[in-house]
C-alpha cells in the first residue's frame, strides 16, 4: 500500500480495531471529527471569500459585464455627439485588439429595473455597442448629485470637453435644478467661471451651438464674442444664412465657428436705414453749417468735427433750454 493511501485512510478510518473490524464486515466507514472540522473551515472560509466578492461587486470596486443594450446614456449628458471619426475609429480598433481595459462608470436605472444609465465611458459603450461586445462597468448606487459630480470629475480630469461643452453642461444642470455649488463641484471651478459659462450657453442659440459642434480650440473669449453678438436682433438670421451655405457641412468644427462668427460681424446692408429725406442749414454767407437726415427711424443733425466741433458742442449745450421753448410754443 502507497504512502498516499494510507494517507487518505488514515483521514477517514477510525483509530481502534472496532471501527476496522466494522469497515471489513462492510459497515460504513465514520469520519473523524477533527476532519470534518477541517472540510467545514474550508466551506466557511470559500463562502466567506464569495460574500466578500459579491459585496466589492455591489459597491462598484469590482467591474462587471453588461449588455450593452442594457445600458442608457446619461440624463444630463456633458458631451456632444461625438464627430471626430478619426478618434472614435481608433479607440474601436483598440478594444477590438485588446479589450476594454478601462471600465465605464454606470449606476442602476432609477424607474427601469435591469437597466442602467451612464456616468462616464459614453464612447466605450459606443464602441463596445458596435462591436457587439459586452461592456465592463463599475454599479454604483448614484443619485442624481453623484452622478454629474462623477461624471464632470472625470471628464475635468482628463481636461476632455471643451469650452462649449462645458458651458452647455453647466447650462443643463442649472435648467434641471441643480444648485451652482454642484455645478461647480461638478466641473471643478469657481462660482464667477460658472457665471461665465452660463451666461454664454444662455446667449448662443443651442442650434448654434449644435451646428458648431465641440471646437476644442475655440476658447471662452471667442465664444463670449459670439454671445455678445447674438445680442443683435439681426444676428439670428445672419447665423441661419451661413449655416444653410452648402460649404458649411464640410468645414471642420473649428471653421464652422469662425464662419458664423464672421457673418455676425458683417454689416447688415440690406437692413440699413434708408434715407427719406434731407435738409441743410446754412450761414449767411452760404456755408453748410449742418445737415439734417430724416429716415423712418431716426433725425440725425451732422456737424462737421473739422471746422465746427466747438459750435456742435455749443449746440449740444443749449439743447435742454431749446427743447424747453420749443414745447412751450407748442
Amino acid at each position: 500500500m502507497s504512502k498516499r493511501t494510507q494517507s487518505i485512510r488514515s483521514l477517514f478510518a477510525a483509530g481502534n480495531d472496532e471501527t476496522q473490524t466494522t469497515e471489513r464486515r462492510g459497515a460504513t466507514p465514520r469520519v473523524t471529527s477533527g476532519a470534518v472540522r477541517s472540510l467545514q473551515d474550508t466551506f466557511s472560509e470559500v463562502e466567506r471569500e464569495y460574500e466578500a466578492l459579491k459585496k466589492r461587486v455591489a459597491e462598484g470596486a469590482l467591474p462587471v459585464e453588461l449588455d450593452p443594450a442594457s445600458v442608457d446614456p446619461s440624463p444630463f449628458a456633458d458631451r456632444f455627439l461625438d464627430q471626430d471619426i478619426a478618434a472614435f475609429e481608433a479607440l474601436r480598433a483598440s478594444i477590438l485588439e485588446h479589450g476594454q481595459e478601462i471600465p465605464i462608470l454606470v449606476r442602476p436605472h432609477p424607474t427601469e429595473q435591469g437597466r442602467y444609465q451612464v456616468a462616464y465611458g459614453h464612447r466605450r459603450l459606443r464602441a463596445a455597442t458596435d462591436l457587439g461586445l459586452p461592456v465592463k462597468a463599475y454599479v454604483r448606487d448614484l443619485d442624481d448629485d453623484r452622478l454629474v459630480v462623477a461624471q464632470g470629475i472625470e471628464n475635468s480630469a482628463r481636461e476632455d470637453l471643451s469650452f462649449i461643452e462645458r458651458a452647455a453642461f453647466a447650462h443643463k444642470l442649472e435648467s434641471a435644478g441643480f444648485q451652482r455649488t454642484l455645478i461647480q463641484s461638478a466641473l471643478s471651478v469657481d462660482r464667477a467661471e460658472v457665471s461665465k459659462l452660463i451666461a454664454v450657453a444662455q446667449s448662443v442659440p443651442d442650434w448654434v451651438v449644435t451646428a458648431i459642434g465641440r471646437a476644442p480650440k475655440v476658447g471662452r473669449g471667442r465664444w463670449q464674442e459670439m454671445a455678445d453678438l447674438f445680442k443683435d436682433t439681426s444676428s439670428e438670421a445672419k447665423a441661419r444664412k451661413a449655416i444653410q451655405d452648402k460649404a458649411f457641412v464640410h468645414k471642420d468644427t473649428e471653421d464652422r465657428f469662425t464662419t458664423i462668427l464672421r457673418a455676425l460681424k458683417k454689416a447688415d446692408v440690406s437692413g440699413a436705414e434708408k434715407i427719406r429725406d434731407t435738409s441743410i442749414a446754412r450761414s449767411a454767407n452760404g456755408v453748410d453749417i449742418a445737415v439734417l437726415s430724416v429716415s423712418s427711424k431716426h433725425c440725425k443733425i451732422q456737424i462737421n468735427r473739422q471746422r465746427d466741433e466747438a459750435f456742435a458742442l455749443f449746440v449740444m449745450d443749449q439743447l435742454p433750454a431749446l427743447y424747453e421753448s420749443f414745447n412751450k410754443e407748442k
